[in-house]
């Protein structure tokens, strides 16, 4: 899954104006390969996703949206609790590179 990541960052680097939401959660009860696998299985269904990884040891997933697109709170709030987890913090932040 971080190849996804490198590939979606470099991406974004070579768009020029392009603009991508970053959406960290942290969640409860994330313990093993098996429960980030099934997390981001459900999140890359999700047509607004570019990418997704979690982290274990941090309790964290990480959600890149698409250029331009977004994911509100309930809806990911909804997926994590409908995969058995608890969300405990919702992060969001905008990467937009027009500057490089």
């Amino acid at each position: 899954m971080r190849y996804i990541l490198l590939i979606s960052l470099s991406l974004i680097a070579l768009g020029g104006t392009a603009q991508a939401g970053t959406i960290k959660a942290s969640v409860n009860g994330l313990v093993c390969a098996f429960c980030a696998t099934g997390i981001e299985k459900t999140f890359m269904k999700q047509s607004e996703v570019e990418a997704v990884i979690v982290d274990l040891e941090k309790k964290l997933v990480t959600i890149t949206t698409k250029d331009g697109q977004d994911m509100d709170d309930e809806t990911i709030t909804r997926l994590i609790t409908d995969s058995g987890y608890a969300v405990t913090d919702i992060a969001r932040e905008q990467e937009n590179e027009s500057t490089k």
